[in-house]
């Protein structure tokens, strides 16, 4: 009689554990069960943090585009530069020379025409003298210009308001059309703030929106910057795009480098 009721016991238990299966909640058809739940950026929230990092809004070689002998570097690496400073120099003794003779050439022609401007007017000289010296002194004139300008391209000077990465060359090295690079230039004012955010945020994100830059340990607090590049491509294996933000750098105070967060305002 105890075997038979615990056998009934037994019985009914396991019909009453299959009514409770039958009441477990079933995913949708138009659900994944397997996908995880996503929230903040990646469900298309542009409130939550993304990562990102600091780079330089502008990186050039500079170096000369004739070839010569340096003769001075007046800047190293981590050195702080001015756009139109000068650099480097080429040696340029024998162009500062045709300067002169281009100089005293015209200065000559100046008196030559000056002189016989009276001449011309008593019928003295004709008219076609009087060209050939004004056309010797137009011509002058143009090949000062043209030494002056030889001149020049023999002073090296920065294209931009920056910081020095690396010196490649140095005083008395040859500078020639397979290496013309003397100097590598960093503008890191403004900074360019790269981030890559989920495709899911594509339409949410627009150029000219405000971002909250986040820079700790390095620097406290947050830093405010502006949306200036959403990316019109998307990434279809990684499903991301990118976004470049535009973060003012007075006195280039941030390093760029710098792993960061962003957050973007709705």
């Amino acid at each position: 009689m105890n075997s038979w009721t615990a056998w009934i016991a037994g019985l009914v238990l396991a019909f009453a554990a299959l009514g409770a299966g039958a009441q477990l909640p079933q995913p949708s058809p138009g659900m994944d069960a397997r996908r995880p739940v996503t929230t903040g950026p990646a469900a298309g929230k542009p409130g939550g943090a993304l990562e990102c990092l600091l780079e330089p809004s502008m990186v050039v070689n500079v170096g000369s585009s004739v070839d010569g002998v340096l003769e001075q570097v007046l800047v190293d690496r981590g050195d702080h530069v001015r756009k139109g400073q000068v650099v480097a120099r080429l040696q340029s003794g024998v162009e500062a020379a045709q300067v002169k003779v281009s100089e005293a050439r015209v200065e000559f022609s100046r008196r030559k025409v000056e002189r016989n401007e009276a001449l011309f007017a008593q019928q003295l000289i004709s008219a076609q003298e009087r060209d050939e010296m004004v056309t010797e002194a137009q011509l002058n004139r143009e090949e000062l210009r043209r030494n002056q300008e030889t001149l020049r391209l023999r002073t090296i000077v920065s294209p931009l308001e920056g910081v020095v990465v690396e010196r490649r060359l140095a005083p008395g090295e040859s500078v020639r059309t397979d290496k013309p690079v003397v100097l590598r230039l960093a503008q890191i004012n403004p900074l360019h703030v790269e981030v890559i955010a989920p495709a899911a945020l594509f339409g949410s994100l627009r150029s000219g929106m405000s971002g909250r830059v986040n820079l700790e340990p390095f620097f406290p607090g947050t830093h405010a910057a502006k949306v200036t590049v959403v990316d019109k491509l998307i990434d279809a294996a990684s499903g991301t795009l990118g976004v470049r933000l535009q973060l003012p750098n007075p006195n280039n105070k941030i390093p760029a480098g710098i792993k960061c967060s962003v957050e973007f305002a709705n």
